[in-house]
């Protein structure tokens, strides 16, 4: 009985692993972009060379302009995911733009007569009188 249950567990893991190997994708694989070591080398040491050149008072400045951008990027995101997803301007833009669709489907007309009419008028036109 253990052996069974051996054999059960070995077959449902090679068919597992078999399985998962399955699902990668064995598309057109093209290579990382070639990248320059030496040139990111050199960005790196003149960054490196312009901080060690700032004063004080420079690199605060840059830590505070940096700091500063950080909260605006964050604070973007933090507006767009909040609940709701768009902003009230995009809201009032959304309901412009139905307004305006819905202005643009017919208007049902209430009258036998003025639907007799606007049918006349329709075969005029397909027939081109």
């Amino acid at each position: 009985m253990k052996k069974l249950l051996i054999a059960l567990i070995a077959g449902a893991f090679a068919l597992g692993s078999v399985a998962a190997t399955a699902q990668t994708p064995q598309g057109d694989k093209t290579p990382a972009a070639p990248v320059d070591q030496k040139a990111l080398k050199a960005e790196r040491d003149a960054a490196k060379a312009k901080a060690a050149a700032m004063t004080p008072e420079e690199k605060a400045a840059a830590k505070k302009a940096k700091r500063a951008e950080k909260q605006k990027a964050l604070g973007a995101t933090e507006k767009a995911g909040q609940e709701g997803g768009a902003s009230p301007q995009a809201q009032a833009a959304e309901g412009a733009k139905a307004a305006k669709e819905s202005k643009a489907q017919p208007k049902a007309l209430p009258t036998k007569e003025e639907k007799q009419k606007a049918l006349k008028e329709q075969e005029k036109k397909a027939s081109g009188q």
